[in-house]
């Protein structure tokens, strides 16, 4: 990440310096029934200053289990919370449809190896259980977001540039499908050969369906009917559903495709300059000037059906197009299912779909296309007071072509299926809030309360203020949190708030913005909350993947990691801190509570880090190591043995009690 300098000037919103619209909302609480409550990262500077002061619970009954923050680090190891033990499992490049296909510590496997290998840069994730009582296997749906050439390469890093090694690279993403059973030897390990066991890449057929499909956007030379996607790319996080299928969210997808591209649609997605893959120099589909409909294919929410390895993926266009991060599902209370998404870029929105259907658990059958049909909304924070005086007032706004008179008066948008399509355009259309990267959405499993994390936005300048995202050059993020009316999450308008402010109580003093709020001390602090998850007992579950450099702003972080926190009284503990370079992130549970999963993705990673030079093309990796040992990292051969060394991977925790409690859920 960039450095960022403080800037104190006045905040403007809408015309209104923020301590106005502050005291406009406070004003509007007081009067209401609410009284004298009102939210107290919402205030002018002093009163700010005076709410980061407010006292948080120093204990909770809900995290008796974790007892007390553990302290950074920067080394190149993974550590818990004291009782608890850790190891990893499924590092990239192992083996997962037979065993011929095995790691090479020279980066020598082939693209065709790749593709039979566990893929690269671990990211979400969900364990389907061998049914209700299925406690000692499963099957383990995990996504792979992106790959590092240095390590992907090695020695010959990416030159000569080849179609051979976009191909190895194209293997490395998408999805695995891994069947992992626990035995009271050596705990969960993955069954090899299983007829589950399976990978989706970046070149598995996928089809199409929902609204968008078959519309001419979507059409190329090689599939003229629209319906049909080779490969799913930059698969981020998750979300799963009530039929028992998994949901992969593609999200920077812009970065495949060069050539360049005048169109401002493709420009609204950053689409036209090669994210550095190259791929589009020797794969004609992924060059603009020959298909510039082939990014119009990517950028959705992607269904499988991790029990049947012979079924199609389904790329579901009524759940938009955008840079999704994950897909949080819930049930209305008559049954519609409601799916909460964010755009993970800076200014971008959170979004929700609704579904036409109904779920009915007796029928699964007719459950598997619910997803093809429903209304999608944006979200909109307001400074305005909510029903019940002491939160905010959001709303859902419908972006349906037929429905919304500012849609249906846009040109540039002439059917529902662009407006899917151009998500995007259709919220700054209709006047969404931009938020600061919206990323994971997680769901209450008792009050059904929604919470998001909204990373960071150093580019968020004073005037560009506002409720929902209040600090100018945010550089640490903030977790917020809304409760639909009625309690329906089909509702139309929502009550919301801040649940954390995150930031550094080492650099800044207490009570300024930049250290964070009351929740936040120096035995605690964060920056960038990514993904996100409640546990079955309600416990909040936070990852990180931000500044490791642990200087400055960020000085006493270290690395990214993991903390656990009880939404009722704002307690947070860290649980976790990873090795150096990675983010910590992906999370689910064996369903019988023993085992928490959680991923470590590009541990060694270089780029963004102050410290760290790029591998120079056709430079020996050990060497190069030699030079740079406190940048780069060679876990987990480096902490677990057993698993083989070379180049740091990408691997999967498994965190469990000591004593083998089911601490991870409710009892």
């Amino acid at each position: 990440m960039k450095a960022m300098k403080d800037n104190a000037a006045p905040r403007e919103v809408h015309g209104n310096t923020f301590d106005e619209v502050i005291d406009q909302a406070r004003r509007r609480l007081l009067q209401g029934a609410g009284g004298a409550a009102f939210l107290g990262f919402f205030a002018s500077p002093a009163a700010l200053a005076r709410s980061l002061d407010e006292p948080v619970a120093a204990s909770s009954s809900l995290l008796a289990a974790f007892p007390r923050s553990i302290p950074t680090h920067s080394d190149d190891r993974v550590t818990v919370m004291d009782g608890y033990v850790v190891r990893a499992i499924l590092p990239w490049g192992d083996p997962l449809i037979d065993f011929s296909a095995y790691w090479r510590p020279d980066a020598s496997s082939s693209a065709e190896e790749q593709a039979r290998q566990i893929g690269d840069n671990h990211d979400g994730m969900h364990f389907f259980p061998f049914g209700p009582n299925g406690f000692e296997q499963g099957l383990l749906a995990l996504n792979h977001e992106y790959t590092n050439y240095e390590y992907l390469f090695g020695k010959e890093y990416t030159e000569p540039w080849t179609r051979e090694k976009a191909m190895k690279a194209i293997n490395a993403h998408g999805v695995s499908i891994v069947h992992l059973q626990r035995d009271g030897q050596s705990g969960w390990r993955p069954v090899i050969p299983s007829r589950y066991n399976r990978r989706i890449t970046g070149d598995t057929p996928i089809e199409l369906t929902g609204p968008a499909a078959g519309h001419a956007l979507l059409r190329t030379s090689a599939d003229p009917s629209g319906t049909r996607v080779r490969g799913t790319l930059n698969n981020c996080a998750n979300g799963f559903t009530p039929w028992g299928t998994y949901l992969t969210c593609e999200e920077n997808f812009h970065n495949y495709f060069g050539g360049g591209s005048s169109d401002p649609l493709h420009q609204r997605y950053g689409i036209g300059k090669d994210g550095g893959y190259r791929w589009f120099e020797v794969i004609e589909r992924f060059d603009l000037r020959r298909e510039p409909n082939e990014p119009n294919r990517f950028g959705w929410v992607v269904e499988i059906d991790p029990f049947d390895p012979q079924s199609t993926p389904k790329k579901r266009t009524a759940l938009g197009r955008f840079k999704h991060e994950n897909a949080a599902v819930t049930l209305a209370p008559d049954g519609r299912v409601v799916v909460y998404m964010g755009d993970d870029e800076r200014f971008e929105y959170l979004y929700r779909f609704v579904s036409h259907g109904r779920y009915d658990p007796a029928n699964p059958a007719a459950n598997r296309d619910l997803l093809d049909a429903g209304d999608l909304y944006v979200a909109r924070f307001t400074a305005e007071p909510a029903a019940d005086g002491t939160r905010l007032r959001g709303q859902w706004i419908l972006l349906d072509k037929a429905r919304n008179p500012l849609l249906a008066a846009d040109a540039r948008l002439p059917t529902q299926a662009d407006v899917l399509i151009h998500a995007r355009l259709a919220g700054d259309i209709v006047g969404a809030t931009r938020m600061d990267r919206p990323e994971w959405v997680a769901i209450h499993p008792v009050s059904g309360e929604v919470y998001v994390t909204l990373t960071n936005n150093d580019k968020r300048k004073p005037g560009e203020v506002d409720a929902a995202n209040p600090r100018a050059e945010n550089r640490w993020g903030q977790i917020l949190r809304w409760q639909e009316a009625g309690g329906d999450p089909s509702a139309d308008e929502f009550a919301w708030d801040l649940f954390v402010l995150a930031g550094n109580p080492l650099a800044y003093p207490k009570g300024d913005p930049r250290a964070g709020s009351a929740a936040i001390t120096p035995e605690n602090m964060f920056n960038s909350p990514d993904g996100l998850g409640f546990d079955a007992a309600g416990r909040l579950w936070i990852l990180t993947d931000g500044n490791y450099s642990n200087t400055g702003a960020y000085q006493g972080m270290g690395n990214n990691q993991m903390l656990v926190a009880d939404p009722n009284v704002g307690l947070i503990r860290r649980f976790l801190v990873g090795p150096s370079g990675c983010e910590i992130t992906g999370l689910t549970w064996s369903n019988d509570g023993r085992t928490m999963f959680v991923n470590v993705q590009h541990p060694g990673e270089a780029e963004g880090h102050p410290r760290a030079p790029r591998i120079p093309p056709g430079q020996d990796l050990a060497t190069f190591l030699a030079a740079h040992p406190t940048v780069f990292s060679e876990w987990p051969h480096s902490q677990f043995h057993e698993l083989g060394g070379g180049r740091p991977r990408a691997a999967t925790l498994v965190i469990e009690h000591a004593n083998g409690e089911p601490v991870f859920a409710a009892r």
